[in-house]
């Protein structure tokens, strides 16, 4: 192929042009590209931290068998966001003694009720069973004892946005049987999903308490 004078002219003046380079320019966009990227991570990083999930090491053996001491589980907040915590729901909330501790309990009693501590049982009184029920924790070793603080009896009744917990290790848990009355603005989020150790890896579920479904009771009165 043959190429005429413009066309060599036009290709000399292609193989000889000159990429611009300025070091200290393109260090400063490589800083600022690597600034926009940290920013963007730390905000998505404390997005999730503040408002979604919250990582948290389990201290002690009050939750046991359930939750051992030094396990590693993540706290949702996402469920709280829209409704209210729920009975049965493993909690990490600010203690109400010291809000700079932080603690780990299962949610016993909800707002409105009483719950009633009493020969190793856990009633409740609320508007559908004013009479009390108790509740069956299958959740718990059989050889778990439930006890009141200091006498045979121990009652509690819950005001608005206040709830009971209690930890699944009974007899060594500090809890609403010791200090009082849990208040809703001190639970961070629920315990949701366990990390380490990998033998316990998995989503917590959340508890069902069929002896205080009101339509279980009258289907069941009705067989």
């Amino acid at each position: 192929m043959e190429y005429n004078n413009d066309q060599e002219k036009h290709s000399e003046e292609l193989n000889n042009l000159e990429v611009e380079s300025n070091p200290a320019k393109d260090f400063l966009y490589f800083i600022f590209d690597l600034l926009k990227t940290g920013l963007i991570v730390f905000i998505i990083a404390f997005a999730l931290r503040y408002f979604v999930v919250q990582p948290f090491i389990v201290d002690g053996e009050s939750m046991m068998p359930n939750f051992v001491n030094n396990e590693y589980i993540l706290a949702e907040k996402v469920s709280y966001l829209a409704g209210q915590p729920k009975r049965g729901d493993v909690v990490i909330f600010r203690y109400p003694g010291n809000p700079s501790i932080s603690y780990i309990k299962r949610i016993i009693g909800v707002p409105g009720e009483k719950v009633v501590i009493s020969e190793n049982e856990v009633k409740i009184h609320n508007n559908e069973h004013p009479d009390g029920v108790v509740l069956k924790e299958n959740y718990l070793p059989n050889y778990t004892l439930t006890l009141p603080q200091d006498s045979k009896s121990e009652e509690s009744v819950l005001g608005e946005n206040e709830y009971f917990v209690m930890g699944d290790n009974r007899q060594h848990s500090s809890d609403s049987r010791e200090w009082g009355k849990l208040p809703e603005q001190n639970i961070i989020g629920r315990a949701w999903l366990t990390i380490l150790p990998l033998d316990k890896f998995g989503i917590q579920n959340r508890i069902a308490y069929t002896e205080l479904s009101m339509l279980w009771n009258k289907l069941l009165a009705r067989i």
